[in-house]
């Protein structure tokens, strides 16, 4: 009996080359255009964006510790759907900080940034993802963001079938019916939480801003990075990597798929929407998920487009020795802070 394969077609039209892939021969500008027009589409930012409200910050909670003040508070990106932040302000004295926003990755949320326990589940996760903490450490001020369909944004009701680190899947998909994208959401959501921070202005240089994340959080930074222009360094880890070696080739969360995507262009060309902006891609070498192999056939692609905008020193590949799925902060952090200085 013939062998009967469904992915077959998939994999071969993965393989195919997309609609907007870059071009050397390229008008490089009209063509820069047309991916931000696309990504806009294909994300649904342009359906968000009619949802839009005021920003409203309402602090909840405020924490001294020896190292920094920490406040918790929310805001309304768009109208009914409120965003919890952690900020945390180093105590040494500074007239305005840099400020390191940070996203969590499929965890149980973006208490793990501040290294707080709330899951047994948590103690993995508190060794390697306490950005908020690491970023304070040297020298920013810390935005912790929970991302939607994520810790405390999580659908937890059991007749929509979702989880503590996986729950994500219904928000996604009911986005989808509504002609958006939860990664699309997620990116609204950064680009508001940016303006959040006018709140504490006086406290934060708003022209120095990082965006920083792993996995999910990851994709989230990358893709946010090219929508709003005030993020001056993306640091998106265990997440670059050509579509058809990651998501096309495995099993992953739903919140990392985007209709039409592939058949446009691959996550090297949409760099040019983060260049001439500083870029550090960071993956680990063992990644199962996200393989090296894919993330360096996307760090050529985002290499050319930056020698193409004149500024190749302005990105960076740095590689986890041995790790797999993993964010190594003693690599991360100094490599990040080199680039900022450059």
């Amino acid at each position: 009996m013939k062998t009967i394969n469904n992915d077959i077609i998939h994999e071969q039209l993965l393989s195919q080359k997309p609609l907007l892939a870059y071009d050397e021969k390229n008008d490089y500008a009209e063509w820069k255009q047309k991916v931000r027009e696309k990504y806009i589409e294909l994300l649904g930012l342009d359906s968000i964006q009619k949802n839009a409200c005021d920003i409203k910050v309402e602090i909840e909670e405020r924490v001294e510790t020896d190292e920094y003040t920490r406040y918790r508070y929310v805001f309304e990106s768009e109208k009914g759907c409120f965003v919890p932040c952690y900020l945390l302000l180093p105590r040494t004295p500074k007239k305005k900080f840099p400020v390191c926003i940070c996203l969590q990755g499929h965890t149980t949320g973006f208490h793990i940034s501040i290294g707080e326990k709330k899951y047994d589940q948590d103690d993995k996760s508190l060794e390697t993802s306490t950005f908020a903490l690491d970023a304070v450490k040297n020298g920013y001020a810390a935005l912790a963001i929970e991302q939607r369909g994520m810790g405390e944004r999580t659908t937890l009701r059991e007749d929509r079938g979702a989880s503590l680190t996986c729950g994500c899947m219904f928000t996604a998909m009911t986005a989808l019916m509504l002609g958006r994208t939860l990664i699309g959401e997620r990116v609204w959501d950064v680009s508001k939480a940016i303006d959040s921070l006018e709140y504490f202005k006086d406290k934060l240089d708003l022209n120095d801003i990082t965006l920083l994340g792993t996995s999910g959080g990851g994709t989230a930074t990358y893709y946010a990075a090219c929508y709003d222009k005030r993020i001056k360094v993306a640091v998106p880890t265990c997440a670059i990597c050509t579509y058809k070696d990651s998501i096309g080739d495995m099993w992953h969360c739903t919140c990392n798929y985007i209709p039409s995507i592939a058949k446009y262009f691959d996550m090297g060309e949409l760099s040019a929407l983060i260049a001439p902006r500083k870029l550090l891609v960071c993956n680990g070498e063992i990644d199962p998920i996200f393989p090296l192999s894919g993330t360096k056939e996307v760090y050529s692609v985002i290499e050319k487009i930056y020698e193409r905008e004149g500024v190749p020193e302005n990105c960076q590949l740095k590689v986890y020795p041995n790790k797999p799925h993993y964010f190594d902060k003693e690599i991360t952090f100094p490599a990040l802070n080199k680039l900022r200085d450059k």
